[in-house]
């Protein structure tokens, strides 16, 4: 597996998860099935999964939830669990830091109600 490319120690931690998601508006975090999540209005838009080095991160639809997963099986994948939900399981020790940044920000995106998304542009 290659590493993250921007991440000299390869692997993206919790913390760099929790940085980035913790900037954007109104976001808090809370434990789901025993791990940090981050929510928005109340929402969960991330979480950290169980398995080691993964994040559970919401999409907009399973169509693009199926397109990540088309572009690139070696970072996303998904889980019978997940079946029919849109969202993504991504290898944290595969993605950079700067696209990891962007799949929070549509995750977060696609469960903040409009005032707090009007609120960010």
């Amino acid at each position: 597996m290659e590493p993250a490319r921007n991440r000299p120690e390869g692997v993206i931690t919790v913390d760099d998860v929790r940085r980035l998601a913790t900037a954007l508006p109104e976001v808090t975090e809370r434990t789901s099935y025993g791990t940090p999540a981050f929510c928005v209005a109340g929402k969960i838009f991330a979480r950290i999964h169980e398995e080691p080095h993964v994040l559970v991160c919401w999409r907009d639809s399973l169509e693009d939830r199926d397109v990540l997963l088309a572009a690139d099986p070696a970072t996303f994948f998904t889980t019978d669990h997940y079946t029919g939900h849109a969202s993504v399981l991504v290898r944290l020790d595969r993605v950079e830091l700067d696209e990891l940044s962007e799949l929070l920000i549509e995750a977060w995106d696609a469960r903040a109600p409009k005032r707090v998304r009007a609120a960010r542009e």
